[in-house]
This record gives structure tokens, C-alpha cells and sequence, in this order.
């Protein structure tokens, strides 16, 4: 770990935003990150509101985005992209041309031809671009990874993967119906629900396989309150060496408040892992042996003193999941800062947020035009 914080600046991510006070968190929780400047909200009050929460000095809080990068220049080790994903792209280019380090919160952009064209930035640029696919950060999840890479399950055939939430049908106590934020309520070439839940689904196959879908066939929905968005999505994959993966995501599937679960089968054995149970990985193995690892038992990744704040059966959760990919992401912001790059086999950098775009996008053409869809991939 470096020898002091790295001073950071969020862009959007205010108090009364849904990610803005995990970030803060989160990005702390190790003493890497220090939160000293932002420009949290185009709203005057809620901006000044959380500076004043956050003990962000007033002579370091700014009314827009582009006075903060013209004012911090020189002062800060990187800035916290934390606005609406309509916004992205503008922001993190024009923080990229500043010369800042961007961390981003998912997902990248709203289509793929976006992406790419962030991409196309980061790499004129060299500058330093992570994004923020934070469940990749439970240890248990790491463990699983290492069970696939050293062949405890054998050739991976199939992954079932589900994101299940009730937000967009879930009424209040008194009857009231949801109020997502504005900005989620239209859908753009990539639906928002496949921006908001369907990239990470991408981005856990990809961390845990190191492999990208090939095709994909998709059914989007709308079984929720706002006719005019998606909120349920069906898909199959195809990925190399005939691995296929079943996929759900929805905002409508009442009595999930976030049913993220993982299903792995190989032709050796097969894990689960369910983020409502955290600490347990479910292993079972072609003998019919079946068995539940957590970080006391025989691992190799979870039981890491970095993973382990507090003894095993005090849970750990989702928001220490996002403190270990934030300390990953200091790691690597130290690697940069000392060679003008960074390799992690956690944090991921603008090309698989490009390729997870790209699946999306491949994924909505196929509910329009019901057939298997290619999903295209920019080189390296």
C-alpha cells in the first residue's frame, strides 16, 4: 500500500444519490482513497449538503464538473466518475484530456459506439481508466475464481447467472408506487436494466472464465410500472470452447431485493454462490459429494488477512466486497503512477467495459429481431 491516501474528487455521487455514499465508504474503509474535493449534484443545496456531511472543504467544493477539473489540476490523484451513465461519456473524456487518473462507476457509456470512443481517448491519452464492477470484490467470489483457474471444476459447460430485483413493482407502505431516479426511466440503445444489472453479469463471467460471449439470443419485457422501459431480460450465450451461459436480470421479480446468484458446472464439479449468503460457497463434486467452503475452511484466496477485517462469523458484505476492489484499484493507480501502466487480475480497464457493451447491445438487437446476434469485439 502506498504511504498516504490518495486524494480523490467524486463527480456526481451526492447524498442523494444511490451510489454515492458506498463509494465514499468504500473508498476509505483501507485508508487508500481520501475524498477532499467534488462537484456531488447540479443541485446547489444538494451539493453544498454533502460537502458539509463528507468534511469536503467549502473552497474545494465547485458548482460544475469543468471548474473542478480546471481547479484540482495538480492537487488530486484521481476523480470518482459517479454521475447518471447518460452523462459518462462527456465527463470521463474530458476528465481523461484534463490529464486525471478516472475511476467510473458502471457502466461505461450507453452504447457500445461510446465506449468506444472513450476508449479511443484512453489510449491517445495513456491515461490511467478503471471502472467499478464491485462484486467481483467478495472474497468468496475470488475464491471461486481460483477453484476455475486451477481445474477443481474441469472444462467449465455452463453458467447460470441471475440478477433479480423488485424496485420497478415493489409499492411503498401506504400503496405508493416507486420513484426510480429520472434518469433511469428511458431507455436508451442499450436499456437502462441491462446497463444497470446486465453488464455486471457480463463482467462476473468474464472475471471468473476470462472468457466474452461469442452470440447471444435475448427476450426483453416490460411487466413493471413505467410501459415505456424495460425491466425483464432472458438471455442465452454462447462463449469459446462451447461454454454456455443462461442469464436473467429484472427490476420486477417481487420478493428479490437483490438476488445476485451464480451457478458454475463443470464436467469435474460445480460451485454456488449467493449474495444474500456471502461467506458460503457451495461446492459439490462429480462423486456426489457435497460441501459448503467459507473463509475458515480449506481456501486459499478468502482466507487472506485483507479479506478478513473480522473473524469469520461476523459476516463481511457488500460494501467490504467494495472496499477490496477500491484497495485493488489503488494498487493499481500505484503501478501507473510508476510505469505509465497496470495489470490486475481484479480491476478491469476501458476494454472489458467496451465488451460488456457490446454484449448488451447485441443482446437488445435480439429482442427486436428474435435471432442469435454476434456480438462484435474491438482488438486489443
Amino acid at each position: 500500500m502506498q504511504n498516504k491516501p490518495y486524494q480523490i474528487a467524486f463527480i456526481g455521487g451526492g447524498i442523494n444519490s444511490a451510489v454515492g455514499e458506498t463509494h465514499k465508504i468504500a473508498s476509505q474503509m483501507d485508508g487508500c482513497f481520501q475524498l477532499v474535493a467534488g462537484s456531488f449534484s447540479s443541485h446547489a443545496k444538494t451539493n453544498e449538503e454533502t460537502a458539509i456531511a463528507w468534511n469536503v472543504p467549502k473552497e474545494r467544493l465547485y458548482e460544475n464538473y469543468l471548474t473542478l477539473l480546471e481547479k484540482e489540476k495538480g492537487r488530486l490523484d484521481a476523480v470518482v466518475i459517479l454521475a447518471p451513465t447518460d452523462h459518462h461519456k462527456e465527463i470521463v473524456i474530458q476528465a481523461l484530456q484534463h490529464g486525471y487518473p478516472v475511476i467510473c462507476e458502471k457502466s461505461l457509456a450507453t452504447s457500445y459506439e461510446d465506449g468506444l470512443e472513450i476508449k479511443k481517448v484512453v489510449e491517445e491519452t495513456h491515461g490511467f481508466f478503471c471502472i467499478t464492477y464491485n462484486y467481483t470484490g467478495y472474497p468468496m467470489i475470488r475464491e471461486l475464481k481460483r477453484l476455475i483457474k486451477d481445474g477443481r471444476l474441469g472444462t467449465i459447460q455452463q453458467i447460470q447467472m441471475e440478477m433479480p430485483q423488485e424496485g420497478f413493482l415493489r409499492l411503498g407502505p401506504n400503496g405508493e408506487p416507486p420513484k426510480p431516479q429520472a434518469w433511469r426511466l428511458h431507455d436508451t440503445v442499450i436499456p437502462k436494466i441491462s446497463l444497470d444489472l446486465g453488464t455486471h453479469l457480463h463482467n462476473m463471467i468474464l472475471f471468473l472464465t476470462g472468457k466474452n460471449p461469442q452470440r447471444i439470443i435475448s427476450d426483453q419485457t416490460t411487466f413493471g410500472l413505467f410501459p415505456q422501459i424495460v425491466d425483464n431480460v432472458f438471455a442465452l450465450a454462447q462463449y469459446p470452447e462451447n461454454m454456455k451461459a443462461q442469464i436473467w436480470f429484472s427490476k420486477t421479480a417481487l420478493g428479490q431485493r437483490n438476488g445476485l446468484r451464480i451457478r458454475v458446472f463443470g464436467s469435474k464439479a460445480s460451485a454456488e454462490w449467493f449474495q444474500m449468503d456471502p461467506e458460503t460457497l457451495k461446492f459439490a463434486d462429480v462423486y456426489g459429494n457435497i460441501s459448503l467452503m467459507d473463509r475458515t475452511t480449506q481456501v486459499q484466496e478468502a482466507n487472506k488477512a485483507r479479506y478478513n477485517r473480522f473473524k469469520a462469523g461476523h459476516p463481511a458484505g457488500f460494501i467490504e466486497a467494495f472496499a477490496n476492489y477500491y484497495r485493488d484499484v489503488a494498487d493499481c493507480l500505484t503501478e501507473y503512477k510508476k510505469t505509465g501502466k497496470f495489470e490486475s487480475p481484479f480491476v478491469f480497464g476501458i476494454k472489458p467495459s467496451c465488451d460488456g457493451l457490446s454484449m448488451m447491445q447485441a443482446a437488445a438487437r435480439s429482442a427486436t429481431n428474435g435471432q442469435w446476434e454476434f456480438v462484435f469485439y474491438e482488438p486489443l
